[in-house]
C-alpha cells in the first residue's frame, strides 16, 4: 500500500509541471490568435473608450507576463474570470455545462468498454472463423471513420428513414425536469424513481454516445481480440481445457483478466479521445454540453472560457491517466512489482 501512495504523490507533483506548461501554452496561443477580444465581444458599433474600458478590465494592455502572473493569481483562487460571450462567470457556465458532457462522456465509454470487449473476446474466441472477420471488418470501418460522419449518418438512418430515436437535445419538450441533483439527468431521474424521464433521456443519449465511442470502441475490438487469440494459445489455458474445465469458466475466470489488462492504456486513451472528440458531436445532436460552448468561445475568441475549459481539460486528462494506472497495476502483477 506503501508503494501506490508514494507512486501517487510522485504523479501529483509531476502533474503540476504539466499543468503549468499547459497553462503557458494555452496563455500563449490565445493571446496570438487573431482579432481584437475585447473588439468582438462588444462589436463594431462601439466607441473606442469602450473598446479601451474593456481591454484594461481584461488587462490586455499590460505586459504579457503581467497578464500570465494576474490570470494564474486568479485561476489558483477558483476564478476564470468572466466569459465575453455570455456575459456570466465562467465558472457558471461550467457548472451549468460540464454535466452534460459529463454524461454523454461516462455512456460513451460504457458503450466502447463492454462493446468494444465483447466484440474483440467473440473475434479473439471464434479465430479464423467468419465472425472473426466480420468483427476485424467492423474495427477498420470504425477506425477510419471520425466521429461526426458516424454521427450524420445514425441521424438520418435511426432519426429520418427509420424514427425510432431523437437527435436533438438531452430531453423531449413535453418531459419535465427540475430541481437537478446531480445534472446528470439520466442518474437524478433514478433517483427521484422517474422512470418517464430517465427512458426519455437515455433515447435523447444513445446516438450521441455511441457516434462519440465508435473509433475507440473498434480500436479496443482490435486489441482485445489480439489479445484474446494470443492467451488462446498459452499453455495455462491448455491445461484448463485437459482437466475438463468447462469453456465458460475458461473464458471469464483464465482468460478474460489476462486478456483485460491489454486493453486497459488504450481504454484510458480512448476516454480522453471522447473528450476531446465531443465537439463537432455536440454540435450537430444540439447537445448543450461544454465541447459546443468551447467551439463558441473560439469563435468568438472568448479567452476566458478557452483557457479555463483547456485548463479544465487538462486535469481531466491527468486524473483519467492516474486512474487508468492504478487499474493496469492492480490487473497485473507484473507493473505492481516493477513499481515497487
Amino acid at each position: 500500500m506503501y508503494y501506490i501512495f508514494k507512486y501517487i504523490l510522485k504523479r501529483i507533483f509531476y502533474s503540476i509541471f504539466i499543468l503549468i506548461g499547459i497553462s503557458i501554452l494555452i496563455f500563449l496561443i490565445t493571446h496570438v490568435m487573431p482579432g481584437d477580444p475585447a473588439r468582438m465581444a462588444l462589436g463594431g458599433r462601439v466607441s473606442e473608450s469602450k473598446i479601451e474600458e474593456l481591454r484594461d478590465k481584461l488587462h490586455l494592455n499590460e505586459p504579457l507576463i503581467d497578464q500570465y502572473l494576474i490570470w494564474m493569481k486568479d485561476l489558483l483562487k477558483g476564478d476564470f474570470g468572466d466569459s465575453l460571450r455570455s456575459r456570466r462567470k465562467v465558472s457558471e457556465d461550467i457548472k451549468e455545462l460540464f454535466p452534460a458532457s459529463l454524461e454523454l462522456a461516462i455512456y460513451a465509454a460504457l458503450f466502447m468498454g463492454i462493446l468494444g470487449f465483447s466484440l474483440g473476446a467473440l473475434a479473439g474466441w471464434h479465430n479464423g472463423t467468419w465472425l472473426d472477420n466480420l468483427v476485424r471488418l467492423i474495427s477498420y470501418i470504425g477506425v477510419c471513420t471520425p466521429n461526426y460522419v458516424w454521427a450524420i449518418f445514425f441521424v438520418l438512418v435511426f432519426t429520418y428513414i427509420f424514427p425510432i430515436l431523437p437527435s436533438m437535445g438531452r430531453i423531449s419538450t413535453n418531459i419535465s425536469y427540475s430541481n437537478p441533483i446531480t445534472g446528470l439527468i439520466t442518474l437524478d431521474a433514478i433517483i427521484t424513481g422517474n422512470f418517464a424521464l430517465f427512458f426519455d433521456s437515455f433515447k435523447h443519449i444513445v446516438l450521441p454516445a455511441f457516434s462519440m465511442s465508435m473509433a475507440s470502441m473498434a480500436v479496443q475490438a482490435r486489441v482485445y481480440r489480439s489479445s484474446f487469440s494470443e492467451n488462446l494459445n498459452k499453455e495455462y489455458i491448455w491445461a484448463a481445457r485437459s482437466n475438463s474445465i468447462p469453456e465458460k469458466l475458461i473464458i471469464f475466470k483464465y482468460l478474460a483478466k489476462p486478456s483485460l489488462a491489454a486493453g486497459i492504456t488504450l481504454y484510458g486513451h480512448g476516454v480522453g479521445k471522447i473528450l476531446t472528440g465531443a465537439f463537432l458531436v455536440e454540435t450537430i445532436f444540439n447537445w448543450p454540453g461544454l465541447a459546443r460552448y468551447s467551439l463558441n468561445a473560439i469563435y468568438w475568441k472568448d479567452i476566458n472560457s478557452i483557457k479555463a475549459i483547456i485548463v479544465l481539460y487538462g486535469v481531466m486528462f491527468i486524473i483519467l491517466n492516474l486512474i487508468v494506472d492504478l487499474l493496469v497495476m492492480y490487473i497485473d502483477p507484473r507493473i505492481r512489482l516493477s513499481k515497487k
